[in-house]
């Protein structure tokens, strides 16, 4: 017997009678729905010193990490990105030990706005969330969705399931994700730590003594997302010497990630590098 599967429709949330103020409750009253976790509620409208007043400001209570909420209704556009990033860039100037993530929220995100996120995520942590009105089965919900999150961007094909997923296949395949492995690997060699480079189906890893140490996977446009381990008694110090050459790392539980793209891998940045790398050989 085949399984009838109901059919949901999408309504514009004004055209269903709601504003940008119900959203925003909505929100704060379940700030999960996000996809964030289970985040805190700390404060709405906050008040910026450049003027203008934040519409949501959360928290990760396990990592203090820190969430400027923009939120929107209809289709992004030039006012809103600038007022996200603005309202991000003074809060991390308020609370500049703690990590900030700015997040825009908006009913569509169309493709030129999208394109613009994406190369501005390359040097801030932005996320953008869609979401949409819902109707099913006589009911009303509203539904979430990260279409871009500077971490986990769009899967662009590389992953292919042909090939021997070695550091051979990868040489042949994605070189410019290799570099960056090389890169790494040539500057511990210099400061007296011995990596070797292996590749498996979904990254390259940097070990030391058998036991991964780095982990670098592919990203469009030749760029390549980086994630080393880390002790976080050394955060705070390895957040500032990254941030110094224009690299915003995003913590994780013991470990740390940022994007990488050909122009960060240069000489000029070996030290920064190499001064990170000394931070954490000893995990």
């Amino acid at each position: 017997m085949s399984v009838i599967i109901p059919l949901a429709s999408v309504q514009s949330i004004r055209e269903a009678g709601y504003n940008e103020a119900w959203l925003q409750d909505m929100i704060w009253q379940n700030p999960a729905c996000l996809g964030f976790g289970d985040l805190e509620a700390l404060q709405k409208e906050r008040n910026q010193p450049t003027g203008g007043r934040i519409d949501m400001l959360l928290k990760d209570p396990s990592n203090d990490t820190m969430y400027e909420v923009e939120i929107m209704l209809g289709a992004t556009d030039e006012t809103h990105i600038i007022r996200t990033i603005e309202y991000w860039d003074n809060e991390k100037r308020r609370w500049p030990t703690r990590h900030h993530i700015a997040v825009l929220v908006a009913e569509d995100i169309n493709r030129r706005f999208f394109n613009v996120i994406h190369i501005l995520s390359h040097s801030i942590p932005i996320v953008a969330v869609q979401v949409s009105l819902i109707h099913l089965d006589g009911k009303v919900g509203l539904h979430f969705a990260k279409i871009l999150d500077t971490f986990q961007e769009v899967d662009d094909g590389s992953g292919s399931e042909v090939g021997q997923y070695n550091l051979n296949w990868w040489v042949a395949n994605l070189p410019d994700t290799v570099s960056f492995a090389t890169y790494f690997e040539n500057l511990a060699a210099k400061n007296g730590m011995k990596f070797e480079k292996d590749g498996v189906k979904n990254y390259i890893s940097l070990s030391n003594e058998n036991r991964n140490f780095a982990w670098i996977r592919p990203r469009k446009n030749k760029t390549a997302l980086i994630e080393f381990r880390v002790n976080d008694l050394v955060w705070e110090e390895l957040e500032q010497k990254l941030q110094s050459i224009g690299i915003s790392p995003i913590r994780k539980t013991s470990s740390f990630v940022f994007n990488m793209a050909s122009k960060d891998a240069t000489a000029a940045n070996e030290q920064a590098f190499a001064e990170v790398m000394s931070l954490l050989k000893d995990i």
